[in-house]
């Protein structure tokens, strides 16, 4: 017997999720468990970048100054038989990201404020979750663990559970209200 299960027709087949699956990830009683986490890794990235909004070496007349720093920092992790920067990362650090790094210093910032507000209003929960789960992967990659992959396995896991995620927060009301505007046959 297949672990996945579903119902087939000529053109499609629909995939159902295991019990199990369908209380952690779709089931509403599970809400605040997701609300919790959800406000935790918001706030661990609205602190983030708000110190940053006001740190004059990340957005102010000094921008890139910072993300240079940590930039050089991480370049020099290319080396050894097993380097903490692979050479294909470290390539786009140094040809994209460093001769723009005043840009790419205000993105980090306006990025983890964006990312820290969304995901503690609960407004556009998965899609928070999946950019901030990525900044944390490109932070891996740059050879800083600290607690990037903590956060990451929490981002992960809200985008999982992005329908009940949000389910306690503005997601709730607003979903529904776009869903319209991308469902087959509606006009809104």
């Amino acid at each position: 017997m297949s672990a996945i299960s579903g119902t087939s027709t000529k053109s499609q087949v629909k995939l159902t999720d295991p019990p199990i699956a369908q209380f952690v990830f779709s089931d509403t009683r599970l809400s605040w468990l997701w609300l919790i986490l959800r406000v935790y890794l918001g706030y661990e990235w609205l602190t983030a970048g708000w110190a940053k909004l006001f740190s004059p070496v990340w957005f102010g007349d000094k921008a890139g100054v910072a993300l240079t720093g940590f930039l050089n920092g991480a370049l020099a992790k290319t080396v050894g038989e097993h380097p903490d920067v692979q050479n294909w990362y470290a390539g786009f650090l140094q040809n994209i990201v460093l001769p723009n790094a005043v840009l790419w210093s205000r993105f980090v910032v306006i990025g983890e404020i964006l990312v820290g507000l969304a995901l503690i209003l609960g407004i556009f929960t998965g899609v928070a979750a999946f950019f901030g789960g990525f900044m944390n992967v490109n932070y891996l990659m740059a050879g800083t663990v600290s607690t990037n992959p903590m956060l990451f396995v929490i981002a992960t896991w809200l985008v999982l559970a992005w329908k009940t995620a949000g389910w306690l927060g503005l997601d709730r009301w607003i979903l529904p209200r776009l869903g319209r505007f991308w469902s087959p046959g509606r006009t809104g």
